[in-house]
Order: structure tokens, then sequence, then C-alpha cells
């Protein structure tokens, strides 16, 4: 078995998948996923800042960092369009989210089988991580008012608010988006002394807190296999061939702007990541 399927986070979530399919009552307070939820948020936010703090600014973090903010822009949307014909259009925001933004615990395994394999990459590509996991989420806070809007008008009913500057702050005020943008702001403002003030909580505690949060998350996916037939099998072709595309797509443009190989697969692994940390706590 892959070194990386031995981590003691993925096995804790197969252990959760495990005690859900075979319904134990073993389960986690909602106000602890919560907690765990704005924990991990802010971990990965201060980890970011701390690494942009360290590294200063260069071409090829500029390069690396605008290549990400287009992914994260480009794919959410492309997913949408295809989305919205499949599912209701709030689904259809929320997957397209959930796709258009990554994952930490997949760049994390990438990043620790590029060091198994001598390959260097940039440490500003946390960086690029922490800026994709928002835009996703902006959008789809938009399409979602936006849909509101819409299923308003067909009711014939008084439409919620949904100006620009309204949707703008509704996208922008999230909790969830406050602590992780507001954390990466943090740990660029604080740099090392921070980082070594912050290490105990942030950084030795994560993958414990980690673990048990994706203890949760595979409990919420047994109780969702129930419902798998019922799924689109549409649906199920996305959730196979989207993340391909969007590595691709993410190739393809670092091949454009000669990124270096170690940052190109790590972009290309964010592309192709979903979050479930960031979009289901917000």
């Amino acid at each position: 078995m892959p070194a990386n399927l031995l981590d003691p986070a993925i096995l804790f979530f197969a252990l959760g998948l495990f005690a859900g399919v075979v319904r134990s009552n073993l389960e986690i307070p909602a106000a602890i996923t919560r907690f765990l939820s704005l924990y991990l948020l802010m971990a990965i936010g201060l980890k970011g800042g701390f690494t942009l703090a360290a590294a200063g600014l260069s071409a090829p973090m500029v390069i690396a960092i605008l290549a990400a903010l287009l992914l994260a822009l480009l794919l959410p949307a492309l997913d949408y369009l295809f989305l919205s014909r499949v599912v209701n259009r709030f689904d259809a925001a929320a997957i397209a989210a959930t796709y258009g933004s990554v994952s930490a615990v997949t760049f994390i395994t990438a990043m620790q089988f590029l060091d198994q394999q001598g390959q260097p990459y940039g440490g500003h590509m946390t960086v690029a991580m922490v800026l994709m996991e928002s835009p996703a989420i902006f959008m789809a806070i938009i399409l979602a008012s936006l849909a509101r809007r819409r299923a308003a008008q067909d009711n014939a009913t008084t439409p919620p608010a949904t100006g620009i500057r309204s949707l703008l702050h509704e996208a922008f005020t999230d909790g969830g988006q406050i602590l992780l943008v507001g954390s990466l702001v943090i740990g660029a403002l604080t740099g090392a002394k921070g980082e070594a003030i912050m290490q105990p909580f942030s950084v030795d505690l994560f993958k414990g807190m980690l673990a048990l949060f994706l203890l949760e998350m595979g409990l919420q996916v047994a109780r969702q296999l129930r419902v798998f037939r019922e799924v689109s099998p549409l649906l199920l072709a996305y959730g196979i061939v989207a993340p391909l595309l969007h590595a691709l797509i993410a190739l393809t443009l670092a091949r454009l702007t000669g990124m270096p190989a170690g940052d190109v697969t790590l972009l290309a692994v964010l592309a192709a990541s979903a979050s479930y940390i960031v979009v289901p706590a917000v």
C-alpha cells in the first residue's frame, strides 16, 4: 500500500466511513465540527501568511499566484455552466465552489511526494493554495444570490436585495472567508516571530485536528451513500472527469507561463483537488 494512504488523517476518514456504513452510534457534535472547521481555516491562513512573509515577492511567485487566481475564477465558472444543466442552481453553485476550491490535505500530500522525489518547489505555492480557496466561494455566494432572485421572479414574489453592493457585502463578509483571509494577513504581518508564537497551536495540533475533522467527513459521506443511487449519472461522471480536466487546464496554463516542474505539479494538484475543509465550513 502506498505510504501516502497510510497517513493517519486519511485513515481516520476511512474509519469514519466504516463507522457510518455499519451504523455505529459514533458521532461528533455539530459545535465541535464547527470549531474544527474554524481552527483549520485559521491554521491554513496563518501558514500561507508566514510563507509569504519569509519568501517576499519575486517574479516566479507573482506568475504562480496570478495563474492560481485565474484558475480559481475560471474553473468554478466553467463547472457552473455545466452543473446548472444537471442540478438546480443552488446545488450547482455549491458543487462548483467545492470543485473550484482546493484541498489543503491533497496539497500537503503532493508536497510530501515532491520531497520524496527530490523535486524542488516554491514556498509561495502555499500562498497560491490559500488564495485559491476564496474566489470559488465568492462566486458561489453571488451565483446563489442571483438564483434566489430569479426564483423570486419566477414565483412572482418580491426578490431579496441582490444589487451589486449587497452581493459583494454577502460574499466578502462571510465568517469563514474573513477568518481565512484575515489569518493570511496576520501571518504575513507577524512573520517568523508570529510563526514561533503560534507553532504549538497552528502547526503542532494541525494534524490531530485534521484527523478528527476527517473522521466527521467520513461519517457524513457514509450518511450520503444511501442516496447514491438517486444521483444523476451525469453528476457522477462530472465527479470523475472534472478533476482531470481541471488538471489539464492547469498544466496548459503552467506550460504557457514557464513555471518550474515542482510548481507545475502543485498547481495541477490544486486545480484537480476539491475542498472538504473550507467550503463545508462556509
